[in-house]
């Protein structure tokens, strides 16, 4: 018990540092299962930059363990998944943003995953294809829409091939404006041509969203957010 809580207060300390790559080589001194559980706690800090670089470490970590023991990773992701299953009787905090990176740093898993992922954005359809799991919270809802985009660069086709665009745009008109603005800068990797015409309307979409990028959080707007896109898509 003293070890577990001395290796919880040493994790968070590592996941104060700025630098991500400094973060996985302190990382390197504990074993792959020391600090999965802190990391799981880790999801739920009061710190913003201690929550994403949770996240950073999750994907660096799980990916890792699947070189060695592919079905303990499995075993993580599937703790991801039911944390946002109803019946948990918990909330999910950081478990689509965690699951997209070990799916970004690991094709494997994501080619078992990322139709898992897309669920939370889909209704249930007919009886006979229920398979929508779709979040309505929107700090989780923010959450799926990042993953997607941190995944959009490299599996673009993919996501396109399962209708993703067609999933992410009613967040455009959301309440929340960082889903708004989250939901615009997917969209923008995906290259959404479809998203054009109501991302125009956002351009005077003032409200902050903090964007988890490259291992930094870029204070930016929705209306910025909204130009960038529009540029790349150009």
């Amino acid at each position: 018990m003293i070890r577990r809580s001395r290796i919880k207060k040493e994790l968070i300390e590592i996941l104060r540092q700025k630098d991500v790559n400094s973060i996985f080589a302190a990382l390197q001194a504990y074993g792959e299962r020391d600090f999965l559980n802190p990391l799981f706690s880790a999801l739920c800090h009061q710190e913003e930059m201690v929550r994403w670089h949770a996240v950073s470490a999750f994907g660096w970590v799980v990916d890792r363990l699947a070189q060695t023991d592919f079905e303990s990773a499995r075993v993580v992701m599937r703790r991801f998944l039911w944390s946002l299953n109803d019946e948990s009787g918990g909330i999910g905090w950081g478990s689509p943003e965690a699951m997209a990176e070990i799916m970004a740093r690991n094709e494997a898993l994501f080619r078992e995953y990322f139709h898992m992922l897309l669920s939370y954005t889909q209704e249930d359809g007919p009886e006979r294809f229920q398979d929508g799991n779709y979040l309505e919270l929107p700090q989780l809802q923010r959450g799926v829409i990042w993953g997607i985009g941190r995944l959009a660069g490299r599996y673009r086709e993919i996501f396109v091939q399962n209708g993703v665009v067609d999933n992410l745009l009613p967040y455009l008109y959301s309440s929340d404006g960082p889903v708004r603005g989250i939901a615009v800068w997917s969209l923008g990797l995906l290259k959404a041509q479809s998203a054009k015409e109501p991302m125009q309307r956002l351009l005077d979409d003032r409200e902050d969203v903090n964007l988890y990028r490259l291992g930094e959080i870029i204070e930016t707007t929705v209306s910025e957010l909204v130009r960038q896109a529009l540029d790349g898509m150009s």
